[in-house]
């Protein structure tokens, strides 16, 4: 089985991201390498922006840095929902247990529809290259 690459779904800041935990932890980049057990010029490369980890590098950097993957990954400003869903889901957390099961279902098919509507768009795009 091949590796599975994730760099498609990295926020351009992760190599900052990286860089910044790392130096929270007072490692050098061959401390982290040691510890991930990777090569120091593979750090170099995800802290430079010119490499993407795969989905095991990712994991073994965030156990080792003590952070979770979407700490590692995503900085606050880019997970969760902006101001207007945050308190739509605030609003939605008062409902009783029903009413949460089906806003849960028509979400989750809203969601679903979007996947593929995104896949349909990718599969279209693909053809015309």
């Amino acid at each position: 089985m091949g590796r599975l690459i994730v760099g498609f779904l990295l926020p351009m800041n992760f190599h900052s991201r990286l860089s910044q935990i790392r130096k929270q932890h007072s490692l050098t980049q061959q401390g982290l390498a040691d510890l991930v057990g990777l090569h120091v010029n593979q750090i170099k490369k995800y802290e430079a922006g010119t490499a993407q980890p795969t989905l095991k590098a990712l994991i073994n950097l965030a156990k080792s840095l003590h952070v979770t993957l979407d700490d590692l990954v995503f900085g606050e400003e880019t997970r969760g929902p902006d101001e207007r869903l945050r308190l739509q889901f605030e609003a939605i957390c008062a409902f009783d247990e029903e009413d949460k099961l089906l806003t849960q279902g028509v979400l989750e098919g809203l969601i679903l529809k979007h996947q593929a509507k995104q896949s349909i768009q990718r599969q279209e795009a693909a053809k015309e290259e």
